[in-house]
Order: structure tokens, then sequence, then C-alpha cells
């Protein structure tokens, strides 16, 4: 028997405020970890439902206990956010990076306890292509060496020469919004684009006057070689010792994406050794970069401090873009910039909440009907929103793993994270499509060896059903609570069943039996107000055509 407390959509990111009068205080509470520009967060600001607490400067333990009391967190390149910070954050449920890069979140430490990282990719995107630009032309045409020489007094035209742009073959290492930025602007240079980026479809590619072309290729034909990758296992010294050496003799290295792209010493010896030209950089491995770096002392180096996002314009973008999100996650449990989760919110979130409710739901039946520990779990979904199969494999989660471990410790963001903590081996299935349904879910769990199916289907939007249990054809609303009971189909069990309930004061709202052969077994769900005790599923068990008796609140 398993009883489950009442839960939200399992769309819905739900935070109550800890006491006070919920209509007259503000829902959520947010802190502003870092210096965010006011304007910026205007969304936040200007929505009653949220609090803004300004702490910047925060560290350790002050750190921990401010995140302990707040729904959110929303942090530039500075705060950061480990998983010491994170030990005490029970109420924190969105950690919200104003800007691309999230080097300095503990993304897994986050996943692991539900909270959603979210990101503002696009706001930042002409400001860091620009500065790549910048960069690019600072370093051959030598502009910062002239201009240290022009404060000294000089006036030395032949040490400053340089090369053009135009005809120039610059190598892209990424193309994605900022690379193909700078894409744009090296056309315009009339310079030819090569590319790296195996994301990049063929079609894009075209649009922006874009090569594909190989990643040794890209190297082997770049007089300007420009990295726009994030940093991960894949891409950490990406560029190092052999890079460099299958590099144009004299090329020149742009790097305003992630420091850790580039192996560093590699690079200092190929520009000590004259392998490369130059090179121009906004990134590095340790920031602030050691004042005693040898980057610092090379004249063929142009350097700023991570300046990238650095202008007025993207500092007010990438401030309302993370506030929206913020703002969509908390108050419409909209996902779609979480970084950590099923992508989904917006239109889609709307158009697919009902097969992700019900989704819930047979998660929840299945969990409560299951018998056995579970060690694997089957979602099979036929219908058209062929993107809701994996947030639809997390709602299937949230419900089945939140009889197991709580309601609160799973939900959309985690889920996957306590499966696989648990030993159960996930897997999910498009179905090409499933008779007369839109819209058809079904749930297999169990240990491999005894294992329990259930499916429920939506014959339109306000009306999900559960159509299966087992080898059992049912017609079953998932809402409210039911007891299921598996007995012999003999002629009495029904009224004993409810002369039980009835003597009990369980009020019946629907008695729905389904049998597979006359007189074999059958398959009653019986939906009842409130939440029947432990006395009266003992009474109905011992009844004795009763084989098996099961209770679950499905909402």
């Amino acid at each position: 028997m398993s009883s489950h407390n009442s839960q939200a959509s399992p769309t819905t990111l739900r935070i109550e405020r800890r006491g006070g009068d919920a209509a007259a205080a503000p829902r959520f509470r947010v802190l502003i970890a870092d210096p965010i520009s006011k304007a910026g967060l205007a969304p936040l600001a200007n929505d009653p439902r949220f609090e803004l607490i300004e702490q910047s400067g925060l560290a350790d333990d002050a750190l921990a206990r401010a995140l302990d009391d707040v729904d959110a967190v929303i942090v530039r390149s500075t705060s950061q956010i480990t998983r010491a910070a994170l030990r005490e954050g029970s109420r924190l449920r969105v950690i919200g990076r104003a800007g691309v890069g999230v080097d300095n979140i503990d993304v897994d430490a986050a996943t692991e306890r539900g909270i959603a990282v979210l990101n503002a990719p696009a706001g930042n995107t002409v400001s860091a292509a620009e500065l790549a630009f910048a960069l690019l032309l600072a370093l051959v045409r030598r502009v910062p060496a002239a201009d240290r020489s022009m404060k000294r007094g000089e006036w030395d035209r032949k040490s400053f020469s340089g090369i053009e742009l135009h005809g120039k073959v610059l190598g892209l290492v990424g193309a994605g919004r900022i690379g193909g930025e700078v894409a744009r602007r090296a056309r315009a240079f009339g310079m030819q684009v090569v590319a790296f980026d195996p994301f990049l479809a063929a079609e894009r590619a075209k649009v922006l006057g874009i090569e594909l072309a190989s990643f040794d290729d890209v190297l082997a034909r770049a007089d300007v070689l420009s990295l726009h990758v994030p940093l991960t296992d894949q891409t950490a010294s990406l560029i190092g010792e052999k890079a460099f050496r299958d590099m144009k003799e004299g090329a020149f290295l742009i790097n305003a994406a992630r420091g850790g792209v580039v192996d560093e010493d590699a690079l200092v010896r190929a520009l000590n050794d004259g392998r490369l030209g130059g090179a121009a950089l906004d990134v590095y491995a340790t920031e602030p970069l050691p004042a005693d770096h040898p980057l610092r002392t090379l004249e063929n180096v142009v350097l700023t401090p991570h300046v990238g996002a650095a202008t007025a314009e993207a500092q007010q973008n990438v401030a309302i873009e993370i506030a929206e999100a913020v703002r969509a996650a908390l108050g419409e449990g909209d996902l779609s910039r979480a970084i950590n989760a099923p992508a989904i919110g917006g239109e889609a979130m709307q158009r697919l909440r009902p097969a992700l409710d019900l989704a819930e739901r047979l998660g929840r039946l299945a969990g409560a009907l299951v018998g056995v520990p579970i060690t694997r779990l089957e979602v099979r979904y036929a219908g058209e929103a062929a993107e809701v199969l994996r947030p639809l494999t997390s709602a299937v989660l949230v419900g089945t793993l939140g009889g197991i471990v709580g309601r609160s410790a799973v939900n959309l963001v985690n889920a996957m994270h306590v499966a696989r903590t648990r030993g159960i081996a996930v897997t999910r299935t498009r179905l090409a499509d499933h008779g007369n349904y839109a819209e058809y879910v079904e749930v297999s769990v169990g240990d491999g060896r005894t294992d329990l199916l259930v499916a429920g289907a939506l014959l339109d939007a306000s009306h999900p059903r559960v159509v299966r249990i087992n080898d059992f054809h049912v017609d079953i609303r998932p809402r409210g609570t039911f007891v299921l009971l598996r007995n012999r189909d003999v002629p009495g069990v029904i009224g004993r069943v409810g002369s039980v309930l009835g003597e009990a004061g369980v009020n019946i709202a629907e008695y729905h039996q389904a049998r597979i052969a006359r007189g074999g077994d059958a398959l009653a769900a019986i939906s009842v107000d409130g939440l029947p005790d432990e006395r009266v599923t003992q009474q109905l068990a011992a009844i004795p055509e009763v084989k098996d008796v099961r209770q679950v609140q499905l909402d």
C-alpha cells in the first residue's frame, strides 16, 4: 500500500513563502549576489510576487546562509556557487547566471539538489563579437604598441607594420551565436571564413557565408584563428602543442571564449619561437591573470581583463534576459532556459502540460502498484509532440520516485540524477502511433523479472485517462484517491467491498471493474473521497476473494 501527499503539476517549480500572508507579501525572494544592472532587473523589481535582496561579496558560510533563505540567486562571474555554498539551500530552486558561462557554478551539485541553473546566452552576443574583432584589429595593426610608443613621445612609424585583413582566411572553432556574428564582421572586411563546428547546419553556414571544414583543415588554412567554444572536457586545452604545430607559420590567435581552451604554456612557447605571429586574449585559465605570468611580458600579445560583456548594452541585456528567465521559472515553471533540466517552456510548456501532468500521475500509480524494488523504468510515447519525450520521462520519474524518496526531494531538474543514484536504468521510446489516441503514454517499471505496466491517454487536453494496468484495459480518470483491488471475478465481491467502505464512512465516487475472462482475475479501481486508513485496507484484504489491495493519491 502506498499513500501520497498532494503535489503540484510536474511542470511547476512551486516554492511557498515561509509564513505571512501570501496575498500581501511577495511569494519569491531573489538574492542578487553580484552587481547587476538595475534597469535590467526591472522584470523582477516590477513584479509584486518578487522581493529582491542585493548583497554582493558574499562567500563561504555567509553565502551559504544567504542561499538558505531565498528561492533564487542571480550572479555574474564573481560569486562562486560551490557545493559547499549550496549545502544549506533547502529553499533555493533557481540559480541565474547573467551571462553565458557557468564556470563559477557547481552545476552537478545544483542538479543533485533539484536546483535549476539558468543562463543568459544571447544578451552579450554583439558585445562579445565586437570585442573579438577589436582584439583582431588591435593585434594585426599593432595598435596597443603604437599607442604606448606615442605616449612615450615617440614618432616611430617603421616599427608598427601590420597586415591587411582583406583576402585573409579567418578560421573559427565554434560558429554559434558569437562565432556567427564574428563571421559577419569578417565577411564585411573581405575575409574568407572557414569554420569547424559539428553542430552548425549547412543551411545556416551558407546564410553566414561560412565554409564548413574539419578541425585540422581549419588549423592549416587560417591566417587568424578565433575561438568560440565553451570550456568542456572535450575542449580543455584543445589548442595546444599539436594545434600550434599544425597552424600556419605566423598565424594569429584570438581567444575571447574561455581561457582553459588554450594551453597557455604551449602558447607562450609558440609565441617565443615565432610559430605564431601573435595572440590576443580576453580570457585565461586562471583569472585574474597572475601578475608574473609570461604572457604579460610578450610584445606580440594583446591582453584584456575578460571584458567581452563589459558594455552598458550587454550588461543591461543579460540582466533583462536572466531576470525574465528567473521570473518564468519560479512563476510559471518555465525551464526552457535551464541548462540542467528538460528544455520546456513558454507556449510549448502550455501545450505539453496535460501530457506531463498525465505522465506524473502514471508514475505515481506505477510506483504505488509495482510491489518490488525498482531497477528499471521505461517510458513509451505516441503522439505528435516529438520534443516531449525527454521531459515526459522526467515527469514519470517525479511521480514514481516521489513515493520512494519523498515528494520534496525530486523534481524535473534532478529526476534523472535521483534515478541514476538509485541504480534505476531509464529508457524512453517513441512509438509511431497508438490507435485512436492522439497522445498515449506507457510506463513499465520493475526489477526485470517482475514488472508492472500502466498506460494513459489524452482524449483531449481536459480528458486524461488511465487506459491500462498490466493486462487489464480500464477507463479511469487519474484524479483523487483510489483503492485498487485485484480479486476473483465471482458474485458478491463488489457488495462486500462496498459494505466495508460504507461501514468505515468512506464514500465511493466511482467503482470501475475490469476483467480479462469470466471467473478469472478482476481489477477494481475505486475512486473514494478522502484517504482510507490502514484499518480499512486490512479489512478489504481480509475479504476471501480479494488477492491484493493498494491505494494511491494521484492529485
